[in-house]
């Protein structure tokens, strides 16, 4: 199989991969957003109590962690192309079917669909810049490429708002699935997978042993526990947000809809940091795997300080600018521990392992939405939910910076950092 490309044809093959996963990611966090935009409307259509919509918002990422790990395995042997088209199609129609569910169990059903095929996403789109990308150069295209999953939540309040407000939320979740099904069709129409050679394919036989190897190493885990932590604190922000300034800062639909994008606007410029800071510093000789867990470390603990402060502090500006803070922070996390799986193992084991750490970060997707909502019906505030997630940040930040000093091995298998990336044509 022809394996070079020219120089030109990996340029115009890297850009077509990037503007389509940006999208991509945009549309998805767009999908996963619309429900905590009409918390409230939902609630009152239904008659759900704050405990049963924390846990209706827990029922995708239950579903998404449960589809982690053999998603992840279809994707080493399948290719990111089919994987990721397969999960379009099933998320575009979740959504879709969102928008005539009847009551609590229906609901959670589409929203279980919807995360099932949201599953293969930021799996499949750190494969493509694995084998599009050399590992030194792999962080800032992942960086940008998870960028999305901010500025979707930060496009979401507004763009969702004057939906659910100029036409319902049914017909907000229609406009959701037709968008994704348009994407479906860009995204089967130009983007192809890379050339690779052979000895870069998958080998199947071994992905049973690939998944044991990476399970048995200690490093696996810190990265899915402390994924875990990372995710705590973007859903629980990405959830409960918009209900938090409306019940808590008493801020109306129409200011949710301004005040709640301005922290996610945040969150996307530290998505951007995380991916250049990891870059820079492995261009000053860090190696890979330390230039990705260090940032993490940094901006976790910066996350639990304002986490914290933004659950004491009386104003709502106060408040507001201390989440903007927790977000960047969180988002420069999330940014850098996508970008840490990509160079932590072989490129045949990136999705396998990306799919354990983004498991433990599915858990802390699930447990978030639900702790949060029944933490504050049962004490009658948000402040008990606020310190625990800051307590879940510090952990987070303690395992980053204490648990991951060295690149996984996996006995018996070659590792080979490199084996994906497409050398230009001399």
């Amino acid at each position: 199989m022809h394996t070079r490309l020219s120089p030109a044809s990996l340029r115009r093959g890297r850009v077509v991969a990037l503007s389509l996963l940006v999208a991509a990611g945009c549309v998805n966090y767009l999908d996963r957003s619309a429900l905590s935009i009409a918390n409230s409307a939902i609630r009152d259509e239904f008659g759900l109590s704050l405990a049963q919509m924390g846990l209706l918002l827990s029922v995708f990422a239950i579903a998404y962690g449960l589809a982690q790990i053999p998603v992840g395995l279809l994707i080493d042997r399948f290719g990111p192309r089919r994987a990721l088209g397969a999960g379009m199609a099933l998320w575009s129609a979740a959504q879709c079917a969102a928008a005539g569910v009847g009551g609590f169990v229906s609901f959670a059903v589409a929203r279980a669909a919807l995360g099932i095929g949201e599953a293969p996403m930021y799996l499949a789109g750190t494969k493509v810049c694995t084998e599009w990308y050399p590992p030194r150069e792999r962080a800032w295209p992942i960086g940008l490429f998870n960028a999305s999953s901010a500025l979707g939540p930060a496009v979401a309040p507004p763009l969702l708002t004057a939906l659910l407000i100029g036409a319902g939320w049914r017909w907000m979740f229609a406009c959701l699935g037709l968008a994704g099904f348009a994407l479906l069709v860009a995204w089967l129409a130009f983007y192809r997978d890379p050339p690779l050679p052979e000895a870069a394919r998958p080998v199947v036989r071994a992905s049973g042993k690939r998944l044991r190897g990476l399970l048995g190493d200690p490093v696996s885990w810190c990265m899915g526990l402390g994924f875990l932590g990372i995710v705590y604190l973007t859903w629980l922000y990405a959830t409960w947000l918009p209900d938090y300034l409306a019940r808590v800062r008493h801020l109306s639909i129409a200011q949710v809809g301004i005040w709640a994008a301005v922290p996610q606007g945040c969150g996307f410029l530290g998505a951007l940091a995380g991916g250049a800071v990891s870059q820079a510093l492995a261009r000053r000789g860090l190696a890979p795997v330390r230039a990705c867990a260090l940032p993490v470390a940094v901006a976790m603990a910066l996350t639990a300080a304002c986490t914290l402060g933004a659950a004491l502090v009386g104003g709502t500006a106060s408040a507001i600018a201390l989440i903007c803070v927790a977000l960047f922070g969180a988002n420069l996390a999330s940014s850098s521990g996508w970008a840490l799986a990509s160079v932590a193992t072989d490129d045949d084991s990136v999705a396998t392992l990306e799919a354990i750490q983004n498991l433990g970060g599915s858990l802390g997707g699930a447990l978030a939405p639900a702790l949060t909502g029944w933490l504050a019906q049962a004490s009658g505030s948000f402040t008990p939910p606020l310190a625990l997630a800051s307590a879940v940040a510090l952990a987070s930040a303690a395992l980053y910076g204490f648990g991951i000093r060295r690149a996984i091995e996996v006995p018996g298998l070659s590792m080979s950092p490199a084996s994906g990336h497409i050398p230009p044509a001399q």
